[in-house]
């Protein structure tokens, strides 16, 4: 008993900065091997057991030699079952001495862990039954007892157990057994061979790391395979296992610019003059413009504050208000009406006479200078003659003027051309200076 002390303090030391734990699905065979004890004190004295169950010295039958064997494997739950062997020499039979009797004994058993997680020290209950013989003398026995295992690694433990064996036949002699040897797990599945059990690998096909319960970290970053965006590339963990070359703080997998740090809204590409046009799409990448523009900032070409995107006249200078187009003033417009008025037909027609050639240039030139102003061209006669034929002569004479004005350039949609015959005198048509003032071509601007 003093050994076993001894033995039991050296195993507390030593499982003490360990982790372990108890036979299961990983380690389900266990080998036994070790010293037995026989007691043969009478085990019915129940008065003298408390003090007598530890006499070592009077009652206790041991052989100093490796003298028991026993294998048994896990089946789930905390159960197992297994074989056990052992041999003795009782040489005490109580208090009474007898002269070395032999000893042999085969039982089978059922142990049931009662912690059933991963554990340093491993209590455990066991029943069983077997076959005893002392001498030539042979008796079955049904057995109880209870044991613990100090494992010291996963795989490697001390077992101590003690059991009480009843006798079914009367010869047969009612004892205990006590039991103190190594005990050795082993048998578990490896598929991948990573030194992690499939039970506890959450990659069993895979070979990985203990750190990651058995899943791999191939390109050996620290972050396993399964949450690394970039399994193949070493990254960081802030970019998800990805890397960065160019610290932008977009992955280079994203980094449509991977080696010019950039702007993550511009998908890791830079923007050198702040538009928001990547350099590598900015056609002006030193000059801040628009996107619809190719980052270049709209051109004024004729310097009216209208940009030329804008612009319905960009060669003309001209105002916001008439969308940089020029305006028509009132002095223009007195302007092309005096050359209007001038313009001169055959009598009674709508022709217009060769010697007003010089006048439409001189109209067509200041129609050019508006392009986006619309006009009518309007036709008035005098009183003399039907107003019926006056009417017609003055829709005639306009519309003769406005398809000159287009034949020279003029778009059409820009002129429209109406005759009001003799309704809008500006003069008397009782004289003549009055009427050949009345006969005449206004073209106004249409507001």
């Amino acid at each position: 008993m003093k050994h076993l002390s001894k033995l039991l303090a050296v195993a507390l030391l030593v499982v003490g900065i360990n982790s372990i734990q108890a036979q299961d699905e990983n380690n389900p065979w266990q080998v036994q091997f070790g010293v037995n004890a026989i007691d043969v004190y009478p085990t019915s004295d129940v008065s003298s057991f408390g003090n007598e169950f530890f006499n070592v010295n009077d009652h206790w039958n041991i052989l100093p030699s490796i003298s028991y064997i026993g294998v048994s494997k896990s089946i789930g739950d905390g159960f197992s079952v297994g074989a056990r062997g052992s041999l003795n020499k009782i040489s005490k039979l109580g208090d009474t001495s007898v002269d070395d009797l032999s000893h042999y004994a085969i039982d089978g058993t059922i142990k049931y862990d009662l912690i059933k997680r991963q554990t340093v020290i491993d209590p455990f209950v066991e029943i069983g039954g077997g076959y005893t013989w002392v001498d030539e003398i042979g008796a079955g026995t049904v057995n109880g007892g209870l044991g613990l295992n100090i494992w010291f690694t996963e795989n490697l433990g001390l077992t101590l157990q003690s059991s009480y064996k009843h006798a079914f036949e009367d010869y047969g002699v009612k004892h205990f057994q006590h039991l103190a040897g190594i005990s050795v797990k082993f048998g578990g599945t490896d598929t991948d061979g990573d030194g992690i059990y499939d039970k506890d690998d959450a990659c069993p096909e895979v070979a990985g790391l203990e750190a990651f319960n058995g899943c791999p970290d191939s390109d050996g970053d620290g972050i396993e395979d399964s949450k690394d965006a970039c399994p193949n590339e070493a990254g960081s963990k802030e970019m998800n296992g990805c890397p960065d070359a160019d610290g932008d703080g977009v992955a280079d997998k994203d980094d449509a610019c991977p080696n010019e740090a950039g702007l993550t809204a511009l998908a890791g590409c830079p923007d050198a003059d702040g538009d928001g046009v990547a350099d590598k799409d900015d056609a002006c990448p030193s000059e801040a413009g628009p996107a619809e523009n190719k980052g270049c900032p709209w051109a004024d070409k004729d310097g009216d504050g209208v940009l030329d995107k804008d612009d319905q006249c960009p060669d003309v200078a001209g105002t916001v208000a008439n969308a940089g187009c020029p305006e028509v003033t009132e002095e223009v417009q007195k302007q092309l009406n005096d050359y209007a008025r001038t313009i001169l037909f055959d009598t009674g027609k709508s022709s217009i006479k060769a010697e007003s050639t010089s006048v439409m240039v001189d109209i067509i030139t200041i129609l050019k200078e508006y392009p986006n102003a619309k006009f009518t061209v309007e036709g008035h006669t005098d009183s003399v003659g039907s107003e019926k034929l006056n009417q017609s002569l003055s829709e005639s004479r306009a519309l003769s003027v406005k398809e000159f004005l287009v034949d020279k350039g003029i778009e059409e949609f820009r002129l429209s051309a109406v005759g009001y015959g003799e309704s809008k005198p500006m003069a008397t048509n009782n004289t003549r200076a009055g009427r050949a003032q009345n006969r005449r071509v206004e073209i106004n601007l249409v507001k």
